[in-house]
This record gives C-alpha cells, structure tokens and sequence, in this order.
C-alpha cells in the first residue's frame, strides 16, 4: 500500500544489514514525515483553546516575534513552490508518486497552522508555546535521517532530483533558526520575573535563571534582586483555595465525629465534674490543682477532634502539580532501567567483532539521549515537588496564623506560645519534608520490583541471595537508627539542660561576677558538656558502623551473589555482560534500599505533626455571638443578665450582671483583687464563653490591656497602629500621655526601635504606649483595664487630667476604667464596685459614701493606713521629677504579711521592669532603658551621637569564609588523626578501584574457558579476593569514620570549652552591649552544628572527592586519551560551582533572615490576640503575615531553583562523561575488550551522582563551617584582668576594712565620657556610710569601681594598704559581699544558690537561714536546703529572694559589705527584718548603703552625697541637715525634718 504510495521500497531489513546502514527513501518521506506532524495537529485544538480560555491583554510585537513568523512564512513559500514544481513537472504520465504532493500539501496546511498558534500567543505571558518546541525537535530529528540520505544519494549521482533536495536542504536550515530562535524567551509587560515568560528549552535547563546566578557572583544578592512568586502560589490565593477545601473536609470530618461521640455516650452515662463551692472565692491554688486534676483527666481519655481531613483538603488543593510530578517520576524511573540494558548491549558490542561500527556509535547517543532525558525528567520532578513542598508549608503556615486569629480561648489555653509557634515552624516544615519524597513510596517499590525482575534474567534464582542480605541488613540498620535515635533524645536533654544553665549565667552574670563564682558554673556547664560529647561519641559511632553497612551492602550483595551464580552450576560463567549489568543493577536497587526505611519514619513524624495541626486547625472558633452591635440603641455598653465562663467546664466568672452605660460616662470599676474586673472587661470585647444572658455595644472600642502589649517597632508605629498620621492629633496624644519626656530621652525619639515585648521600656513606658495607641484611634468606646497601675502617682494624676478625666482628651467618649487609685473616684460620673463576679454597689462616688456600705468601708480603712506608710516607699528612682512612690492601692491594706507578699508577686512585673528616667533629662544611652538592672548607673551629659545605639548590629559575613578557619577547625581535630583519616579514606579507594579490575579480569576468564573446563582453584581464587578487596572497603570506610568520629568529638570540646572560658572571662560590658539571645545563639545553633552536621559535610565531602578521582582514574587507565576531554569539563564544573555556591550560601542566608520574622510576628500576635480583636485590625495582621511569608517564599523557592540550575548542568557534565566514555570505547574498540567497556561504563554511570553530591556538600561545607567563624568571633572576644594574678593579698586580708579613694575616676566604656571624676575619702575601719544622690549621680557606678566591674580610668582605691588594682579579680572580688538590687537566683537547689563550691558546713548555712528569717520558711519545704528553685527563683516571692540574697551575704562574713539598697519594692516588713539584721550582725564591719530611700540611712556614721560624679558633701547625718545643702533639701522632699523622724 505505502510502497505505491511513494513508488519505492517502503521497508527491508537489508538496508541496515551493511556496514554504511540507512533507512529507505520511502519510509523516511512518510512515517518519519507524519510522526512529527501528527503530533502537532493533534495537540494544537488544546493549545489554542487554552489559549483562548486564558487569554490576557494582546502584548506588542517584537523583533524575536517577527523574525519567527517570518522563517515560517518562508517555510511557506517553499512548500507552495515544491507544490508548483511537483505539479509541473506532471505532464500526465504516471511516474509522480502520490507522496509529492500530499506532503507539500500537508506542509502548507501545517505551517499555516503554525502561523497562527504563533500568532495567538501573543495574548500569553509565555510566548514559547512548550509543545511547538517539541514539533521543532522531533522536525529536525526525524529530517535528519532523510538530510543523510539525500546527501549520499547525491554524491553517488550529482544530479538526481536536485530541486527538491535543494528545497528540502533550506527547509531543514530553517527549522533550525526557527528552533534556536524559540530557545530564546521574549519579556513581556505585565511581568517582570523571567520565569513565567522562559521559553519551553529555556524553563527546562532553567537558563532563565542564569541573570540571578551571574548577579549572585558578582555582589551578595539581597532581597530586592530575588523575584516574586507567581500570582498563583501567593500566600493569599493559595490559602483562598485550601480553605474551600479545608471548611468540606472539616464540615464531614466533624459529622463523623458527632456519630462516633453519640454511639460513645449511649455507652455510658456522663460523668460530672464536681463544682467548687460556688460562694468561696477561689483562692489561687485551689484553681491550680484544679487545672491539674483537668489535666490529668485530659490525659487519661484520648482527645476527640476531627481526624484526617488535612490530608485529603492538602490533596485537592495540589493534586495537579502532584500528577505531573508522578508522570515525570515514571519516565525516570524507567528509563533508569534502560542504563543497565544499554551497557549490556555495548559491551556484546565490543565483544563482537563482526558488528558494524555504527551500531556502537548509534548506542553511544542512545545512552546520551537516554540520560539526557532522564535528568531533564529528575530535575522538573524535583522541581515540583520542592515546590508542592514549599507550598503546603505556606499553606500550613498561613492557616494557623489565620485560626491564631478566630481560636476560641478554651482551645488556646491548651498551647503556650511557644508551641504554636512550634506548629508553624517544626510541624509545617515536617509536612514540607514529606511532600518533598511523598512520591519514593510507590517509586521505591517500582525500583525494587523491576531491579529484582532484571536481575533474575540475568543471573536466575541467585539473586535471591544478594537480595537476602540487603533485606537482612534492612532490621540491622533499623535497630541502629533507633539507638541513634534515642541517643539524640538523651542529647537533646542534656543540651537543653546546659542551655538552660547558660541562659541563667548570662542574665545573672553580674552576679557571678560580684561574687566570683564563674568557676562554679563552669564546672556545672563542663560537666553536662561531658555527657553531651560521650553521647556524641558513641552516636557517630554508631553511624560509623550504618556507614560501613551501607557501603558493605553492594559490595557484599554482589560478592555473594556471584559466588552463589558461579558455584550453583559449572556451566554459569561469569561474563563481562552478566557482571557489569548486574552490578548497574545493584547499584540502582541500593538507593530505594537505603531510602525506603527514611521515607517511612518521615511519614511517621509527620503522621504526629498532622494530628497535632489537625487539633488545632480544627479547634473551636471564638463565639462572639452574645455580644451584640446595635448602631441605635441608646446605651452605649448594656448587660443583659450576662453570666460568662473563661472554660467551659469550671463555673461563670462574671455572674448575671445587669449594667447600663450611657454614651459620654466616665465608669470606674474597682474591687479587690481577683473580683472579676478585667474578666468584665474581656467579657464585653467577646474574649470569653457566654453563659447566658448578652452585652449590646454601640460604636467601636478601643482597648487598653493590663499588661501592656507592645510590637517589635518604633514608638509611632505602636501608637498609630496602622492608622494615617495626623499630626496635630498625634502630638497632642504624645503630650497627654507624658510621652514627650520619654522621648526626648530615647535616642531617635518616637523612631526609636523597640525590642521584643518592649523589652527595652520601663514598665511606666510600656502602658502609656498603650494608652496612647488607644487614645490615638477614633472610637466611640474605652475599654481601660487599669492603666495606671504600672505609672507613678503624679504621672498618672496628669495622665488622668489629660486624657481620662473629665477634662481630658477623651471627654465626651464612653470610658470604663478599672482602676485602683482612690483618688480620681470622687471626679468619675459612677462607679461600679465588683465582687466576687457579680455588681456589690454602683452610683456616683457621694451617693456610695453616703450609702456606708462596702465601698465606704475600704475607703475607710484606706484613709487610716495612709500614715508614714505612704512616705515608706518613696521611690527616689521614678519615673519622673516627683519622689513619689506607688500609693499603696485599694486591695493592698496590709492585713498580714503574707497576704502582702502575695499581693506584691501579683504586682511584680510592675515593679520588676520600673526603669530609672534620668532627672536632669540630658541625653543618655539607652543603656538604662533596656538594662532593668543596674538602674541608675548612667552617665548624663552625654553627646547624643556617642554610644546612642547600645545594641551592636550582629555581624553578619557575607562572601566567602577565610581560609584560617577552616585551619582552625581542623587544627581542632588534629593533624595527626587528619592524617590518618584521609589515609584510610585513599586506601578505600584504592581496594575500590581494584576490586573494579579484579572483577574485569575475571569476566574475562569467559573467553578462555568456557562452562565444562573452569578450573574450581581458579574460580575460587577469583571469588576469594574480589571478597577481600570488598571487605577491604568497608573496614577501611569504618576506620576512617571511627577517626572521624573521635577527631570531631574532640574538636567540639576544644572549640566548646574556648568558648566558654573566654565568654566567662569577658568584661561586663561586653555583655552589656550584646543580647543575650546572640550570645546563647552561640552555644546552641552554632556549637550543634560543629558537633553534628559539619563532621558529617566534611566526611561525605572527602568520599565523594576521592570516589570521583578514582571513576576517572579508572576511565583513563581504559583510554588515556580521555583525559583531554576531562579537562575541559572540569573547568566547566569548577566554573559553575564556583558561580552556584556563592548565589546559593546568600540565598540561605536570606532565607532565614527572612523566616524569623514571621515566627517572631506569630508570637507577638498570639500574645497580644485580645488587642488585635478588640481594635479589629485582623486583617491589617493577615496582611502583614502574608507579606511576611511571601517574602520568605521568594527566597526558598529562588534557592530550589538554584538547586535545579546547578543539578541540571552538572548531570549534563556528569552525561559527557558517560557519552564521551562510550564514544571512546567505539573508537577504540580494536584495543578493548568487553570487561574493560563495562568496567570503565558502569562506573561512569555512577557519576553523574557523585558529581551532584560534591557540589552540595562542598556548599553545606562552606554553609556550615561558618558556625565554627562566629564561635571564633566570640573566642577573641578581649578579656577582663586575670582573676588570679601573681601578686596575692596577705591571708586575713581585709582585716580591718579601711577604704581610701584616691582622685578616683571611671567611665564605662572607652567612647564615653567619665562617671566617676576624681572621687576623693576615706572610710575607716568598721564606718558605716550611706551614698546618696540623684539617678545618674554614679552611686552604682561606686560599688562596680570597688569591685573592679569597671577599671579605674585615673586614680586608685586601696584597701587595708593594698592597691585593688594589683591583685587578681578573684581574690578581691571573694573578699567583698554586697547585697544586690535586684535579687537574682539560679536554678537548682536552695544550697547551691547559697554556697555553690560547698565550703561551707550545714550548720553554718542554717545559722545563716536562721538570721536571715528564713529559717522556718525552708525548714516547712519537703526538701529543705535541696528544695529546687525554678529558674530565676519564680517559685519564691520576691520578699524571699531578697532574704536568700541576704543570706549569702551573712555567709560570707567578710570585712566590708556593699549594699546596694533594692528597688524591688520589698514589703516593709520585710525591709525592716533586713535592716535589722544588717544593723546587728554586720556591725563589726565597714559598710556602704547606696541609699534610694534615706530614711534607711539616717543611722549612717557618714554621709557621702553625690551629683555628677563627684562628692558635693560629706559628713554626718546631723551636720548636713544643719547646712542647707544639697542633702538637706532631699530630706525635706522626703519629708525628714531631723535624724529621729525616721519611719520607722
């Protein structure tokens, strides 16, 4: 049919059965014609129609559009003259084929068609059609046969049918152009990321990403280089379509669990709760232990929440990236299994010398199409599915900030914020990983089964014994894991333990240093470092001895199973095909092997993390529903019998309050202690469960919280909270809330930047912030849960004027304030006094008094208690001008000790984070502001500019690492153990590379002998020592790694114990300049990763280095001319590496300069949920996070594709080296033979791999051993004096305790200007003395002289005749004691915080306690002196701690003692027990009170006042209230008339 179609022979196999094969005319004009465009007519109706569908506005016309559509309208013209030509050339005889004119037709129609698919992808962002691309290659590929053929014909025969040939000649030219053109990618307006408008050759090489990589060479990248994701994986639109899906999912997953729940109940009958007696008021811990038995019976019955709906919602969401990702991963998996078949075929051809020469050659570019393809397929695989993986994290992400937003508070209580915050970062990268291999589960199967099945016709039944090992092996290695694994675990504890010590030392540091205990806790970190690095030890033995089995598996797979294949029967030969087939084939078998168990134990985890986020996504929403909006009621707040809960199982808070508000009142809400007043508060902004009955609200609220919440940001962003700034407004709010004075003390004024959680405000500061952000916003409503709890009196009698009052900036707005300051009552228009949840009393303050009930009551007894009392804590270190202390509030009438102190723990981040303002209001550092402790020990008259920023900028390296690091490291390991690592490694390959030759000299014995005449001594010889060789491997791999694993434990210790010694030894301030994050950032991130992930970069590194050189060594001992080729491709690969890793190591670090914030916005929005609701600026914040994760997407995914440029260059070099190799054995094939072809491919094929590998670890290497540059960094850190020095003081010594200061001068820190200038006295022997002055005077700065905390800048103080300066750290530092401000502990037992080096006998401690009054306290513990303290001593009051810190101090008994008089407002109790006890027991000594309260040194022997760093008086107490100096005028604000008006 077909050969009268074309007039000539359509198919005989005897064309191709010559030396100079070739394919029949015939054939070549049709099938090879129609091949190509049959695909184009059937796929172009999709295309266009696609097209069509997503069509975009028409983009102009381009030079690359025209000249495309002009080669074809060429290609159009000569079909129509071919047409003319055939037609004239039929003058009616017979003798034209019918193919003459059917093809020049068919070309007429195609290329019109073409034509216009050219044309209508002009309405495209991509204008590269993928699929013309792919006509255009299969075009040319299939002309190229006809190309050949009428090339020889017409050498043979000049003139047969020249025109047509020179039509089809210019025709197959222009395809060509036509090709080369379509590779280049046209831009396009509408978008200016190079990745949607790439051409089809372009996205699959990923050239399009070439600009980025050249720019990442050249400079670091920085954020604004990296393009934005497509439209369609933003973190809004693919949320928008998760969520369609996620709320069906959800809807059927809750319905099953209601049928479950009621198939439940039936069962049994429910259980109650028993409630507490409703008319106690719950004391604290009655409601502690009450969570407690909750929680245990939580724990006992297993939670029930919708299950596996997120999967299912995650399916439909990507199921069309995860079908293509599957098709592509088929294709690879199969052509993998073409490989082995190939080298089969090659090596018979080389072993058969009567094949044609063009068989190997058409092998050879078989092999490169073949692999080609192959790593095409791979990298668009890996490709999708990073992406799918980076996709589902945003997803995943995004969905639990959204749910942070609308989660019910019943469902929050079960997370702190750290473990949501773990949901979004642990549990969504988990989900990220999987997604990544979630295709390995089906395609490990396929390898296996289709590895098992080749093999079989390979070799037959004995394959079944190589498999048996590997499936042994399997458990082995999964009982190794799991050891591993617990290892780790344990790890994990101690690290966290020795972190946790670490945190500790470095907030209390000042401590340690007072008191010279660094030795201490430094034996405590070395002690559970020792653990750590035992456990390390033993874990990288283990991976050792997983190593070695991993590298013994193929090696002992295949020994064992050619021994079983050659001893079974004599006839079973081992030939070249047989043998380097097989171990192509053990070689691709070994990867799902090795995978399988890892893909499981990944989904395993991320089984746990599903269920974890399938909890909390689908919790329950916040039920806003008893709150009502109703724009014409005529009260502006109304309960209606409202009674709400805060858990649903526990009884209501609020109970049946009945309350009108009219728009414009100024309510007070006041009551004791745990009445229900902030409950009453969030129950109105809907933050809790109602009971029954509703609150109707008209307009909108503003919200001030009791604990202030503050944004990381400046000070304007915080009170505009995305509002737009009006600036008279905005002053206005600033001058009402006593901001101004605090800005202009804050360097950078309202743009000074704040920490997180405000970490660097003043408790004062924070919650005029937050004052003024609500004043600020517009709203009808004021919601204000105590505002003016954490200000000094005066601050808030002018914030009252200002803003609250009626007179305020707020007049005329309905305002609820909940308040404890008595005073402002008589001016609010009704008061409302709560108790115990419900409304006692309410009218106006007159008509209460009036009343005599309750609230007359407390006033009453308010009124007595203010006597002296209210002078007694006269806070010299306010806020602001006026000494004025907190006035003692309603519920704080002392009625016992201990209630106080209870009261006072309630208080205590009030009191903790009061901050001192500077009075003289110069400019000063931040210092103090961010410092909570050491108050006061600023400097004033300061140049703005000089140490304004106290923070440094964290240094961050850019470029590449100095070559003395990795030096260092390894000079860390140690060169001999470097030596002999690397020597086991060579040695490695060595055996590698002989077992290679040893197996092709054994296949060779096939030729000699056949089946009947094998020798067994040689065949056993032969099995013998390819066994050796393959055991040789694996000890030496082992024996490296145990090295290894030795060298880098003990570098991690070296480079641990650096570290710490130094960081112990480092001047205070160095620590008062550096964060403390950033310093246990070192210890944690950075010590794990020198103790796991770089001994194994650093290993791997060094195998795939050395397994490379040997594949091509062993290559060119083949065929030595190959080394010309691989020159130049190794100058390529070490170009492309060299341009990778510099793009890559930034994007890395972009990535996680990117990803903190969005964990760090997390958290500040879960903690500051019930602002964020009140002020219903949830969408503000879902935009913010999503720009945040967007930000953070770009970066990740410009990494992945960085991943994929980079695998796609290297497995070309990887294919011509397979390609040239195969190349060389054709030519070469005379001086080969077939085990030298397989010996040489086999291995070649493992390159590829290999080469990929090198690449990422040599990036990972350069990641990772910038861990070892930053612990370096702080190794240089300059030290403080040594702290023992040659000089000793004589023993006993201070025995008398005389200090003199000598023109003494101090500063603290070079660039700044002197505290102390040239302090002149003495002090005699047993004085005591009391320091006076303003803050910022240089009272603290006093004591850190003494203690040389800070090194004297001009003079000297010398101590019973020795100068301090002279001595070593220690042995002054052990001689003095001083009683701190701020009383610090440290986890771990009562005894330990006391005496930590155990010098002292229980006795003592307890003689100590006893004086302390602590005595029965700590005899009442369970433990007694073993009695834990939490960390930083939460689980004692702060009256205790003061105690604690008092003890230590009567430990010490040394000759002069410091007090530095607390801030911390110790009830008075407990002040007067310590003052008494310092008077008695200290009075044989010499002691120097810094006084913030002078009443407490009125006693004083003599008075040193202080202003500016010099002593303006100093005398006694008496003298200098006679003169009317500076001392006088103090005691007179204080209220002190003469020495015995004391307070006391």
């Amino acid at each position: 049919m077909l050969e009268e179609f074309c007039n000539s022979t359509f198919w005989n196999s005897s064309f191709l059965d010559s030396p100079e094969a070739d394919l029949p005319l015939c054939f070549e004009q049709t099938v090879l014609v129609w091949i190509p465009l049959g695909f184009l007519w059937l796929l172009a109706p999709w295309q266009l129609l696609h097209v069509y569908r997503t069509k975009i506005k028409r983009s102009s016309i381009t030079k690359l559009y025209l000249a495309k559509q002009v080669l074809v309208g060429f290609l159009l013209i000569l079909a129509a003259i071919e047409l003319v030509l055939v037609l004239t050339e039929d003058s009616g005889e017979a003798t034209v084929p019918a193919i003459r004119y059917t093809n020049p037709s068919l070309y007429l129609g195609t290329w019109l068609l073409v034509l216009l698919i050219q044309y209508s992808r002009r309405w495209c962002v991509q204008k590269d059609s993928w699929f013309l691309s792919l006509f255009w290659i299969l075009s040319i590929l299939c002309g190229s046969f006809q190309f050949q053929t009428l090339i020889r014909t017409l050498l043979k025969d000049s003139n047969s049918n020249l025109a047509y040939s020179c039509l089809f000649f210019i025709g197959y030219a222009l395809q060509i152009l036509v090709l080369i053109l379509s590779a280049f990618s046209e831009k396009d307006a509408s978008s200016n990321n190079p990745s949607f408008t790439a051409s089809f050759l372009s996205s699959i090489t990923f050239s399009w990403y070439d600009s980025i990589v050249m720019k990442g060479y050249k400079q670091p990248l920085t954020l604004e280089d990296v393009w934005d994701v497509d439209e369609q994986i933003t973190t809004k639109a693919l949320v928008s379509k998760f969520e369609k899906y996620m709320v069906e999912e959800l809807q059927k997953a809750r319905k099953t669990l209601q049928k479950q729940q009621q198939r439940n109940t039936q069962g049994k009958s429910g259980e109650r709760l028993h409630d507490l007696n409703k008319n106690q008021s719950q004391s604290q811990d009655i409601l502690v232990l009450e969570e407690v038995k909750k929680k245990k019976k939580k724990s006992g019955t297993t939670e029930k929440f919708p299950k596996s709906w997120l999967v299912k919602s995650l399916f439909k969401t990507f199921y069309v990236i995860l079908l293509k990702s599957f098709l592509l991963k088929l294709v690879f998996d199969l052509l993998t299994f073409l490989n082995p078949q190939l080298l089969k075929l090659l090596i018979s051809f080389a072993n058969d010398p009567d094949m044609y020469v063009w068989t190997g050659y058409f092998y050879s570019v078989l092999f490169f199409v073949v692999a080609l393809i192959q790593s095409l397929c791979l990298q668009s695989y890996f490709q999708m599915c990073f992406m799918l993986g980076v996709n589902v994290r945003t997803t995943i992400m995004a969905s639990i900030y959204k749910k942070a937003l609308t989660l019910s508070n019943q469902a929050r209580k079960q997370y702190t914020i750290g473990e949501t915050v773990n949901l979004m970062s642990v549990d969504a990268q988990k989900l990220m990983d999987v997604t990544n291999f979630i295709h390995l589960l089906w395609s490990n199967v396929l390898q296996i089964a289709l590895s098992i099945y080749f093999l079989w016709a390979e070799l037959g039944p004995s394959v079944l014994a190589g498999v048996g090992v590997m499936i042994l092996l399997i458990p082995v290695n999964g009982l190794l894991a799991s050891k591993s694994r617990a290892i780790q675990v344990k790890n994990m504890k101690n690290k966290d333990k020795r972190l946790k010590i670490m945190n500790e030392i470095l907030s209390g540091i000042k401590i340690l240093k007072y008191f010279a205990w660094e030795p201490s806790f430094k034996n405590q970190i070395h002690e559970l470092r020792k653990k750590e690095l035992k456990n390390l030890l033993t874990f990288g033995q283990m991976q050792s001895v997983m190593v070695f089995l991993l590298y013994l598996t193929p090696v002992l797979v295949s020994v064992i199973t050619f021994s079983v294949y050659t001893l079974v029967d004599s006839n079973n030969v081992l030939d070249a095909e047989k043998a380097f087939t097989s171990i192509t084939l053990f070689n691709i078998l070994r990867f799902p092997l090795s995978m399988l168990p890892m893909v499981i134990s990944s989904l395993l985890q991320a089984s746990v993390s599903r269920e974890r986020l399938e909890k909390y996504l689908g919790g329950d929403d916040l039920d806003t529903s008893a709150i009502r909006r109703d724009s014409s009621s005529d009260q502006a707040v109304q309960f209606s019998e409202a009674s709400f809960t805060w858990d649903r199982d526990s009884e209501a808070t609020i109970r049946d309050v009945n309350l009108d508000i009219m728009p414009g009142q100024l309510v007070a809400v006041v009551g004791t202690v745990g009445s229900g007043k902030s409950s009453l508060m969030s129950a109105m902004l809907g933050e809790m469960e109602d009971v029954h009955g509703h609150i109707t609200i008209k307009g909108t609220i503003a919200y001030v919280p009791q604990q202030s919440w503050i944004q990381n940001g400046t000070i304007k962003d915080n009170i505009l909270f995305g509002s737009e700034l009006d600036e008279k407004r905005y002053q206005q709010v600033l001058e009402a809330c006593a901001l101004l004075p605090d800005l202009e003390v804050l360097p950078g004024g309202d743009l000074a930047e704040i920490g997180e959680k405000g970490i660097n405000l003043s408790g004062g500061q924070k919650q005029r912030i937050s004052l003024a952000r609500a004043t600020y916003q517009n709203s009808d409503i004021y919601v204000l849960d105590d505002p003016l709890s954490a200000v000094d009196a005066h601050v808030g009698r002018h914030i009252f004027n200002k803003v609250l009052g009626p007179n305020g900036l707020l007049k005329g707005k309905t305002r609820l304030l909940v308040t404890h300051s008595i005073h402002f009552l008589p001016q609010v228009d009704e008061i409302v006094v709560l108790g115990n949840g419900t409304i006692l009393e309410k009218g106006s303050y007159n008509t209460l008094l009036a009343k005599k009930g309750l609230f007359a009551k407390i006033l009453k007894t308010f009124t007595k208690q203010t006597g002296p009392e209210g002078e007694a804590t006269v806070n010299e270190d306010s806020e602001e001008d006026d000494d004025c202390g907190l006035m003692p509030s309603v519920e704080e009438i002392p009625e016992e000790v201990a209630s106080l102190t209870m009261k006072r723990e309630n208080s205590l981040h009030r009191t903790l984070s009061r901050s001192s303002r500077s009075r003289s209001r110069h400019q000063k550092s931040l210092r103090n502001s961010l410092k909570t402790r050491n108050v006061n020990t600023l400097k004033e008259e300061e140049e703005p500019v000089k140490g304004q920023k106290l923070i440094k900028k964290e240094f961050i390296q850019t470029g590449k690492v100095k070559f003395s690091i990795y030096l260092k490291y390894l000079r860390a390991i140690g060169w001999y153990l470097i030596f002999l690592i690397i020597f086991a490694y060579v040695i490695n390959s060595v055996a590698y590379i002989g077992s290679n030759l040893w197996l092709s000299a054994w296949t060779n014995d096939s030729k000699a002998f056949n089946g009947t005449n094998y020798p067994a001594s040689q065949r056993d010889m032969r099995i013998g020592v390819y066994g050796v060789l393959g055991l040789a491997q694996g000890v030496f791999v082992l024996m490296a790694n145990l090295l290894s694993a030795h060298g880098s434990t003990h570098a991690s210790n070296i480079l641990h114990r650096q570290l710490l010694n130094n960081i112990l030894q480092a001047p205070m301030s160095f620590f008062d300049t550096t964060p403390t994050g950033r310093i246990v950032n070192r210890f944690a991130g950075d010590i794990s990763t020198v103790d796991d992930t770089l001994p194994q970069s650093l290993r791997s590194w060094i195998l795939c280095f050395l397994g490379i050189i040997s594949t091509l060594v062993m290559i060119c001992t083949a065929t030595p001319v190959f080394i010309i080729v691989i020159i130049p491709l190794s100058i390529i690969y070490v170009s492309i590496q060299i341009f990778y890793v510099a793009t890559s190591r930034q994007l890395k670090r972009l990535d996680s300069v990117t990803r903190s914030p969005i964990y760090s916005h997390f958290s500040e929005t879960v903690s500051g949920l019930s602002v964020i609701r009140a002020f219903e600026h949830q969408q503000r914040f879902l935009k913010h996070n999503e720009v945040g994760i967007d930000n953070n997407q770009k970066c990740v995914f410009s990494w992945i594709v960085s991943n994929r440029w980079l695998a796609v260059r290297l497995e070309l070099i990887g294919n011509l080296i397979v390609f040239f190799s195969s190349l060389m054995m054709v030519i070469y094939k005379a001086t080969l033979s077939g085990d030298t072809v397989g010996f040489v491919l086999s291995n070649a094929l493992n390159i590829t791999q290999t080469l990929n590998w090198l690449v990422r670890m040599t990036s990972e290497i350069e990641t990772n051993i910038v861990a070892v540059e930053r612990i370096n960094e702080y190794i240089k850190v300059e030290n403080e004096a040594p702290w023992v020095t040659d000089k000793r003081p004589p023993p006993g010594w201070p025995s008398k305790g005389e200090i003199r200061f000598n023109n003494y001068q101090v500063r603290y820190r070079p660039e700044l200007d002197l505290v102390l200038r040239g302090i002149t006295c003495d002090i005699r022997s047993m004085e005591k003395i009391g320091v006076v002055g303003r803050t910022g005077a240089g009272k603290s700065s006093l004591t850190n002289g003494l203690f040389r905390i800070l090194e004297a800048a001009g003079g000297q103080i010398i101590i019973d005749g020795v100068d301090i300066a002279s001595i070593g750290l220690h042995d002054l530092r052990e001689k003095l004691t001083i009683i701190p401000q701020d009383p610090i502990l440290f986890s771990g037992s009562l005894r330990m915080n006391l005496d930590p080096f155990n010098h002292y006998s229980d006795e003592e401690i307890w003689k100590a306690l006893e004086l302390a009054h602590l005595k029965t306290f700590v005899a009442g513990l369970q433990l007694g002196l073993s009695h834990e303290v939490a960390e930083a001593g939460d689980n004692l009051s702060i009256g205790q701690r003061q105690l604690l810190c008092l003890a230590r101090a009567l430990l010490r008994k040394s000759k002069i003692l410091i007090m530095d008089e607390a801030t911390a407002a110790v009830d008075l109790e407990t002040d007067h027990l310590i003052q008494m006890t310092i008077q008695k027991e200290f009075s044989h000594c010499t002691t120097i009170t810094i006084a913030h309260r002078l009443h407490t040194i009125m006693d004083s022997d003599k008075i040193i006042v202080l202003d500016n760093g010099k002593i303006v008086e100093y005398g006694s107490p008496q003298e200098l209230l006679r003169n009317s100096g500076p001392f006088y005028l103090m005691a007179k604000e204080a209220g002190i008339e003469n020495v015995n008006s004391t307070s006391f």
